[in-house]
């Protein structure tokens, strides 16, 4: 059930606390202007304005506050339910305690200042301890899931100038190989070699900064996918993804007291999203569901079982949902939201059928927040993306930069950018000029504006997609297959897949001396299975000579176009799939 909290809708509620910190009362004004227009989206988007703050550490000066407030000190801050069934609640005077012995414990351990933090956990309390212990600390934070593979985790402690590493206990070994002067701490029991953050329930629950944060210090280091190269790194302040995710929080219809359950893997973006500050902004619990293999049924058993009354999932999890008789459960859901890709109309449609409910959809990216949205209380437009939402104005520009009605999204940067953006890539100049060029910031992505001002998406300016949810960069995919000797060339692009919306397909043209068989394409699957972490790996292939370019470049488009237009999700004779060998299949 949910917390009840007296006229939890009010933000201008009595308060029975100290007289706040600047910082913390800018925060919560601009937060409860956003409560007050919760049904008006034009009225939040004239109205709000970023707080200026000079200083600001979140988990000190709102995480905390909340904590020894007797109006929200008690409420649940955080509800994990395990996949044997077993819950663990913790208050957000719990959790404020348990970060700060985790915070002393790491400072001894030789954590300071500015260091970079490399976390490698699931979905375990122990990931909120850190995080929340990090930021007090002023500690840079480099989130990583916990299915990276060797090279993977070598490259981030490399390019992240990594000096400490916190890991779940089963994944240290990926680390083994690793040289460096770096201190190794396991979650989850004992390692060799390993300090073990159990220790810290010894520590000091009363802490005690070392100084001021600045608002514009370093707390994030996101990798993420690049199209040409390695991944790039965004960086991210103290103010641009906590401060930022108000914006997050009003697309997502967050009130105080809200149970919050969003669907999305540690080491994301999207988790910090909405696992993190957007809910706790917003004074509402954040509802975990940790399932090791997913099952829809057993989700909207703990949705109904655990009173959610705001649901965010991938729409690769929406439709995995609508193959259920939704009409057997009757959760408390007010709010359900999708985000991550554009959202199937008929998703839409058999959840409004079965709960009354219409699931609004979102965009954003790791370098940002929440940028646009179908707001609560507005007309939601079938295939809309939304309209752009509080803190953001949306350009679209065409190739020469000229506005336009179908474009590039941009952000423009002119009288300073907004709060929730970036500070920019690191070690990569030519990638943040490209990006930041003629005075905008440059998504990537492709919308049309609609006559209604709402925003449909279209696509990626470059070769970028997402399967399941995840983003995958076919340089990295196609990188792996050229290690393999039977492949000359290939190219990697998305293939319609009825659940995953898309899976990586590779179109390969084999090296001299090799045939195009079976024995070769379970040869190439089975070595990039290997190479990848699961959620990139090749799920198809099929043998051919690339279409090019005059110049000599892979026309990727061509290949794309083929898929969708030809294929549609239909199997043609010469492809080969994982799911054709048993070894290979999960």
């Amino acid at each position: 059930m949910a917390d009840e909290i007296p006229n939890a809708d009010s933000p201008d509620r009595p308060r029975a606390t100290m007289p706040e910190p600047p910082a913390t009362a800018a925060f919560r004004a601009a937060r409860d202007l956003l409560f007050r227009h919760r049904h008006d989206l034009d009225a939040a988007v004239t109205a709000f304005h970023w707080p200026a703050l000079d200083e600001f550490n979140w988990a000190l000066d709102w995480f905390d506050v909340l904590a020894a407030s007797p109006d929200t000190g008690s409420r649940t801050a955080l509800w994990l339910v395990h996949d044997d069934g077993t819950e663990l609640r913790l208050s957000f005077a719990d959790l404020s305690a348990r970060s700060s012995r985790v915070a002393n414990w790491l400072r001894e351990a030789g954590v300071r200042r500015g260091d970079r933090v490399l976390v490698v956990l699931g979905n375990q309390v122990e990931l909120w301890e850190t995080v929340l212990a990090c930021v007090k600390l002023g500690a840079v934070i480099i989130p990583a899931t916990t299915m990276l593979g060797p090279d993977d985790l070598a490259d981030r402690v490399a390019r992240g100038r990594v000096g400490h590493v916190v890991s779940a206990a089963e994944r240290t070994d990926g680390f083994a190989g690793i040289d460096g002067d770096w201190t190794r701490i396991s979650v989850g029991g004992p390692v060799p070699g390993w300090r073990d953050l159990a220790e810290a329930g010894s520590a000091s629950s009363r802490f005690v900064a070392d100084g001021p944060t600045g608002a514009h210090d370093p707390l994030l280091l996101y990798f993420t996918s690049g199209t040409t190269a390695l991944p790039k790194l965004v960086q991210h302040t103290h103010t641009s993804y906590p401060v930022g995710h108000l914006s997050t929080m009003y697309w997502l219809g967050l009130r105080p007291g809200d149970v919050h359950l969003n669907v999305s893997s540690p080491g994301w973006a999207k988790h910090a999203w909405s696992s993190l500050f957007a809910p706790w902004n917003a004074e509402a619990t954040v509802l975990v569901v940790d399932q090791r293999r997913f099952s829809a049924s057993r989700l909207l058993d703990e949705v109904e079982r655990r009173g959610a009354t705001t649901l965010c999932a991938p729409p690769t999890v929406w439709r995995m949902l609508v193959q259920e008789e939704l009409e057997r459960w009757s959760p408390r859901l007010r709010e359900v939201a999708a985000a991550g890709e554009p959202l199937n109309p008929e998703v839409i449609d058999r959840v409004r059928r079965a709960w009354d409910l219409t699931v609004r959809d979102g965009y954003g990216q790791t370098e940002t927040t929440a940028q646009v949205g179908n707001a609560p209380g507005q007309p939601v437009l079938p295939g809309s993306m939304g309209r752009p939402l509080p803190g953001y104005r949306v350009e679209l520009v065409d190739s020469g930069g000229a506005p336009a009605s179908e474009g590039e999204i941009t952000i423009p940067l002119a009288g300073g950018p907004p709060t929730a953006l970036m500070v920019g890539y690191q070690d990569a100049p030519d990638e943040q000029a490209a990006a930041t060029r003629n005075g905008r910031y440059h998504t990537g992505d492709v919308a049309r504006w609609e006559p209604n001002g709402h925003l449909t998406y279209v696509g990626r300016v470059d070769d970028v997609f997402k399967a399941s949810d995840y983003r995958i960069s076919p340089f990295e995919l196609e990188s792996v297959l050229l290690e393999h000797p039977a492949v000359l060339e290939a190219a990697v692009v998305p293939a319609p897949d009825p659940v995953r919306l898309a899976v990586p397909k590779a179109y390969v043209t084999l090296a001299e001396g090799h045939e195009p068989s079976e024995t070769t394409a379970r040869s190439i699957l089975a070595h990039a299975r290997t190479r990848l972490a699961p959620y990139k790996r090749v799920r198809r292939l099929e043998f051919a000579e690339l279409p090019k370019t005059v110049s000599g470049k892979i026309r990727r488009v061509e290949l794309r176009g083929a898929e969708r237009a030809e294929h549609r999700g239909t199997r043609r004779a010469e492809e080969y799939r994982d799911t054709d060998f048993p070894e290979l299949r999960s």
